[in-house]
């Protein structure tokens, strides 16, 4: 799966790794439901920390296709909520 977090690049991540991620992703979903801003940034952090730990970086001019689009570290809880789909940032 490759991975893109915007403004930083891609990652190709094993698909063994989709649960821890989308696990976190469920967790990002409900603090935004409820509104808790600094448990979305520390979620977020999260989130983007474990694509990069897991995943291997891909070229800065590499172009291929991405899988999943996360937001950039800084995104704001109102950004990230027009991103989400009914599934959150990962689908399934």
């Amino acid at each position: 799966m490759i991975v893109r977090i915007m403004g930083e690049g891609q990652w190709k991540l094993a698909d063994s790794h989709f649960v821890e991620l989308s696990e976190l992703d469920d967790e990002l979903l409900a603090e935004m439901e409820s509104g808790d801003e600094s448990g979305f940034h520390r979620t977020l952090g999260a989130l983007l920390d474990a694509v990069r730990r897991l995943g291997d970086p891909l070229p800065d001019d590499a172009l291929e296709p991405s899988e999943l689009i996360l937001p950039s570290p800084d995104a704001s809880l109102e950004e990230v909520r027009q991103m989400l789909g009914d599934d959150g940032l990962i689908p399934g």
